[in-house]
């Protein structure tokens, strides 16, 4: 019993480092790899860097995004912070912060 009580610090902090630092850290990474399955060609994004932009072509590791009606840049897929809904895409309009044109 007093070999137990040894470990248990021991035991109670590798519980805690897996709470708070392994499970979020898994819960990230899936999220990740669900919004890199959902780009797909005319998908409104906005880019971790806070650039918005529409998918026109995607590629292994990168995607062309069009951030003004004639301009194309190629930016990685990480790159991506989210995924703009349509409400989002119409209150940019809105605001006239959109110098892309969607689909």
């Amino acid at each position: 019993m007093e070999e137990i009580a040894r470990f248990l610090p021991l035991l109670l902090l590798a519980l805690v480092f897996y709470l708070l630092v392994l499970r979020p850290a898994r819960a990230r990474r899936r999220a990740v790899a669900e919004l890199q399955a959902e780009l797909e060609v005319g998908t409104a994004v906005m880019l971790n860097s806070g650039v918005y932009g529409q998918v026109v072509s995607t590629g292994e590791e990168s995607i062309g995004l069009r951030v003004a009606p004639d301009l194309v840049i190629t930016v990685h897929r990480h790159a991506v912070g989210r995924l703009l809904d349509d409400e989002t895409v119409t209150r940019l309009r809105a605001e006239g912060a959109t110098s892309w044109e969607l689909g």
